[in-house]
């Protein structure tokens, strides 16, 4: 059975969770392997809506394994409100499993994080002020807390302590804020790890044992190509790799089991925070895919940039990640627009490009050339089959299938659950 990696082509909020949804009653484990609590999936089963911001969207789906991997950050506050909030509504939460080489958010990358962005002015990134880029950096120098760290008192003690050391200076010099102590730090995480126990493991051992028992995995990012620390519009990115070279990273299984790759990408396109955006609409067309789509972050609720689809962006995406097939979603959100437009190179200075310009300095002045599609004024919305969306929507799909460098393979025709025409099965033909 299939190893399915699902990963967002644009710059998030792309829908990742529908399509992980999609395939819920066919799959027995769901991987986070990268990100944090910066980004979230809204799932929508019947008159309920889920808001995850750190969990699997798999949890939501019985019968299904969620695993948190090593690649994330984990805010054990907000894992545990999450965690609460489900039980409250009567999800079963008790198969949860969480990686021992996860890394934990500590507060005092909470505060860097903010007081950081803020010193930045108008340089700043966009970033949601949660500790995220921060504890990757302490990853990646090797001063990091890590999950297995919070079973040993001492281990957790020295750690906090060598990290303190450097991060207290910056708070206290560079940025005339208050310091912490080794306790205040050791005190706000030693009171999670009784409920921590039994949820921890090697679960990329867990994994590739499921794997190989006939098991079928689905991967999901978080964040999405654009947003990915190396391939995105650097420096407006995540801290994190979320695309599918992330997959065997974040969660320590072998990429000869990613059988399937999966983009997501919106019918539109939209962007949060900060940096280069070559289709964005600042009208009323933007105006109105904002409303009619509910473009508001899930774990922010800032409004979202947004714009025409952008096909350049889809066949980098493509080409960087590999899918073999791609979920396109939000199309209900284009009804009763005359005229659809879809970008289909930029010009730079005079200067047509097909492709992704390598220059981030071309990228930022680019501007779209736009192929335009006549619209439709029916609402498609719970449309379950292909042939019963009118004409032009039928159209727009198949000429953004040809533009985009791989086929698509499902269709969302609404918010709900079931609402979503399957053109091809995600799990392989």
């Amino acid at each position: 059975m299939p190893g399915v990696a699902i990963i967002g082509t644009q710059w998030g909020d792309e829908g990742k969770g529908k399509a992980t949804d999609l395939l819920g009653n066919r799959i027995d484990y769901v991987v986070k392997f990268n990100g944090g609590n910066n980004a979230g999936h809204t799932v929508v089963i019947g008159d309920e809506k889920y808001a995850l911001h750190l969990l699997p969207s798999g949890i939501l789906s019985p019968g299904v394994t969620p695993i948190i991997g090593n690649g994330v950050v984990v805010d054990l506050n907000v894992l545990f409100e999450e965690l609460e909030h489900l039980e409250e509504r009567g999800i079963d939460v008790s198969k949860l499993r969480i990686s021992g080489n996860a890394h934990v958010i500590p507060e005092y990358n909470r505060a860097l994080d903010q007081v950081t962005e803020r010193f930045l002015g108008k340089r700043r990134i966009g970033t949601t002020g949660r500790g995220i880029g921060p504890t990757y950096s302490d990853k990646m120098s090797r001063v990091g807390i890590r999950m297995q760290d919070l079973f040993d008192e001492g281990i957790l003690r020295q750690k906090i302590e060598g990290a303190l050391v450097q991060k207290n200076e910056m708070l206290v010099k560079a940025y005339n804020r208050r310091a912490f102590s080794v306790d205040e730090i050791a005190d706000s995480l030693l009171p999670f790890v009784d409920r921590l126990r039994p949820m921890v493991g090697d679960t990329a051992l867990e994994l590739h044992q499921a794997l190989d028992a006939g098991k079928t995995v689905v991967f999901e990012a978080g964040q999405a190509t654009m947003l990915d620390i190396d391939h995105g519009t650097y420096p407006y990115v995540t801290s994190s790799s979320a695309t599918a070279g992330g997959v065997a990273t974040g969660s320590g299984v072998s990429t000869r089991h990613i059988d399937r790759l999966v983009g997501i990408q919106k019918a539109y396109i939209t962007r949060v925070g900060s940096g280069p955006f070559p289709t964005e609409l600042d009208d009323e067309f933007g105006e109105k895919l904002r409303e009619r789509g509910g473009e508001f972050g899930t774990t922010t609720g800032r409004p979202r940039r947004t714009g025409w689809f952008d096909s350049v962006i889809a066949r980098y995406a493509s080409r960087i990640n590999g899918f073999t097939d791609l979920v396109m979603t939000k199309l209900d959100v284009l009804s009763t627009f005359e005229t659809i437009p879809v970008c289909v190179a930029y010009d730079v200075d005079g200067q047509r490009f097909d492709e992704m310009p390598m220059s981030q300095s071309d990228f930022h002045h680019a501007k779209p050339i736009y192929e335009e599609f006549p619209g439709w004024q029916e609402d498609i919305s719970g449309i379950r089959e292909f042939s019963d969306l009118p004409k032009n929507a039928q159209d727009y799909v198949k000429a953004v299938e040809e533009l985009s460098g791989a086929r698509i393979s499902a269709v969302g025709t609404g918010p709900a659950r079931d609402h979503i025409i399957e053109l091809h099965n995600l799990l392989g033909d």
